[in-house]
C-alpha cells in the first residue's frame, strides 16, 4: 500500500513475481486511481548469458541467495543487485 499511496492518480505501480498472502484494500485501490500491473519476471531474456556463465564455471546455479539483508535494508539490497554485486537478496524480518 505504501507503493499504491505514493504513486499518483493515473500512475502505475509494478511488481514481478507471485504475491502470497497479499491483502489490498479494494476500495482504497480503486479510489487511487493507480494501475496495479504484475506478473512473472523475464527471465528467459537472462538465460542463453547465464547458461553460458554455468558451463564456464563462472558461476554455481546452485547458489541463488547470495547476500541476506534485513527487511528495513531493501533498498541496499535492490542497489546490490543492480550492480551486480548480489545475484539474489534475501531479506529477513
Amino acid at each position: 500500500m505504501q507503493a499504491i499511496r505514493s504513486t499518483r492518480p493515473g500512475g502505475h505501480v509494478g511488481y514481478v513475481g507471485v504475491a502470497h498472502n497479499v491483502q489490498l484494500p479494494g476500495e482504497e485501490l480503486f479510489f487511487s486511481h493507480v494501475h496495479l500491473h504484475g506478473g512473472p519476471a523475464p527471465v528467459r531474456r537472462f538465460l542463453p548469458e547465464l547458461i553460458d556463465l554455468i558451463w564456464r564455471r563462472k558461476i554455481n546455479p546452485g547458489k541463488v541467495f547470495d547476500l541476506t539483508l534485513p527487511l528495513e535494508q531493501a533498498a541496499e539490497g535492490y542497489k546490490a543487485m543492480d550492480e551486480r554485486r548480489a545475484i539474489k537478496t534475501l531479506l529477513t524480518l
